[in-house]
């Protein structure tokens, strides 16, 4: 456990209210006096901070604080209890004059203060992209409440769905629904209401005036943009520049079935054109695949026999809402989906039925991510955007629709379409997105740009769903024409769009069909 993570209760984290003063006969009555060894309740806006020390690559010792920070539960209660949220600053070795620069996680649910303990190198890669910070400004780091060491980790368990059986938005909704329900009956001691958007910005906010910082900037990817833009709506004078990837507008939670496709059709055209994918390739090439599988399994299911470790068989039905879900989900690594979809074209269904076994488990569901995206929702236009969409007969609802109606079980207040719509600011911000990105699409920048008179628009060709600095990896000049941003506020260096090179895509784990792709698909 790492040092000032535990409960707000737990003993690393209390002062003694003893001294060697003290007559015996005071002590003696201490020690029959439960109450007075338990340590002051915490306020909220104070923060509890502990001082350690890690390495940089080169070795050298780097020093930081990792705390908590308490805050009310629900700030239009003010009985509403206390609760942590986890943070971690690094300051700059030597003053460079900048305001700090508070990184956001993505998510929501994405704990990362382990990457000042943990090992694996995901965790590595993070401390290494945090230390890169200092000669720039201060960094500070904060988490999620409702999902931080710092604090609670909030989750429910979500029910199996059935293997005998193809994927059901309806029954995805009622499980949705019952999980609401579930939460807020297992919870009776929580303020639910209180994990919404506004919350989240606020914690920011009190971080930043604990801290002692009267301006900040603001560094976010995905969900971690849109908590970002939040920060922004509600204490705007406090922020004064942002650098935000894989960007996700305030009403943009649902994306748009045909921005997604869009993004599908451009990582397809360079899978067309790779030499080692061709003999799998049907002739209209990997869009055509896409459009034999969807007909094919709107005409009836297919079913997949999977063994477990004992041996033992089951068998996995699979049927058009399987595929759209396996199509929103499956592009996180673009270097891999054609195969997959190479792979179920030609009739090899049994790895995508082992994910699907795996998926229909039991498991835990992080509360706060249906809770903050229920009540933020959309506007009713963007609603209408989304259920007329063209491209739901190949990606269908499930972007949006068990929010959408699980909203009203879940307690957090609806945001409203003054915090949703976005509006003129002067707040200078750097976009960072990539067009192969189908968790974010690319289109939420484009729309969000005109609204950022100082803003500027990096986008990058075969970027996919990553952070402003991955996605700039084959570019040190741009790069560093970010620091350089988030330190003195000019915007010199920074390119309009950048190109990543063709990836190596996966094959698929079969030889080609007799006489390559081009035949008749199996049914």
């Amino acid at each position: 456990m790492e040092p000032c993570t535990q409960s707000p209760n737990k003993g690393a984290c209390m002062r003694s209210i003893l001294t060697l003063a003290f007559r015996r006969c005071v002590l003696l009555s201490l020690i029959f006096t439960a109450p007075a060894f338990a340590a002051p309740p915490h306020r909220a806006g104070e923060i509890v901070v502990e001082h350690n020390t890690t390495r940089n690559e080169a070795g050298a010792v780097v020093h930081y604080e990792i705390g908590t920070l308490y805050v009310r539960e629900n700030r239009k209660n003010a009985d509403s209890r206390i609760i942590g949220v986890g943070f971690a600053r690094i300051k700059a070795p030597h003053p460079t004059g900048a305001p700090p620069i508070f990184w956001l996680p993505g998510g929501p649910g994405l704990s990362v203060l382990g990457a000042f303990t943990d090992t694996d190198n995901a965790a590595k890669g993070r401390l290494r992209s945090w230390l890169a910070f200092g000669t720039t400004a201060d960094l500070v780091i904060i988490e999620q409440r409702g999902y931080t060491r710092g604090g609670e980790m909030l989750e429910a368990m979500g029910e199996a769905s059935p293997l005998d059986q193809p994927a059901s938005l309806r029954a995805e909704a009622l499980a949705m629904r019952e999980l609401a329900k579930r939460a807020v009956a297992e919870n009776p001691d929580k303020d639910l209401s209180g994990y919404n958007i506004a919350e989240f910005a606020a914690d920011v906010d009190d971080l930043r005036g604990a801290l002692g910082y009267d301006q900040i900037s603001l560094f976010g990817g995905s969900f971690g943009s849109q908590w970002s833009l939040a920060v922004m709506h509600f204490y705007p004078r406090t922020i004064a520049r942002a650098v935000l990837s894989g960007v996700e507008p305030l009403n943009n939670g649902y994306d748009l079935p045909s921005h997604v496709f869009a993004a599908l059709q451009r990582i397809a055209y360079d899978a067309d054109r790779d030499a080692a994918l061709a003999p799998y390739l049907p002739t209209g090439g990997m869009m055509q695949a896409v459009q034999a599988l969807r007909h094919r399994l709107a005409a009836r299911p297919v079913r997949a026999v999977i063994h477990d470790e004992s041996g033992r068989s089951r068998t996995i039905v699979l049927g058009l809402g399987d595929l759209q879900l396996a199509l929103l989900s499956h592009t996180q690594e673009a270097e891999q989906w054609p195969a997959f979809i190479l792979s179920l074209y030609h009739g090899h269904y049994e790895s995508w039925a082992q994910e699907v076994a795996e998926a229909r488990e039991a498991g835990k569901v992080k509360l706060i991510g249906p809770l903050a995206d229920s009540s933020l929702g959309v506007t009713a236009a963007r609603e209408h955007q989304l259920r007329s969409d063209p491209a739901l007969d190949f990606l269908g609802n499930w972007n949006f629709e068990a929010n959408i109606a699980s909203a009203p079980d879940w307690p957090t207040p609806d945001m409203g379409d003054d915090v949703r719509m976005p509006v003129e600011s002067s707040i200078p911000v750097v976009f960072v997105h990539g067009d192969w990105d189908t968790s974010t699409p690319v289109e939420n920048t484009l729309g969000l740009l005109p609204y950022y008179p100082n803003g500027h628009a990096i986008l990058v060709h075969r970027g996919g769903h990553d952070g402003t600095f991955y996605q700039l990896r084959e570019d040190p000049i741009a790069k560093q024409a970010v620091y350089d941003f988030l330190k003195t506020g000019k915007m010199t260096g920074l390119p309009v769009a950048i190109s990543l090179p063709a990836p190596r895509f996966a094959i698929p784990s079969f030889a080609p069909p007799a006489g390559g792709g081009k035949g008749r698909a199996p049914h």
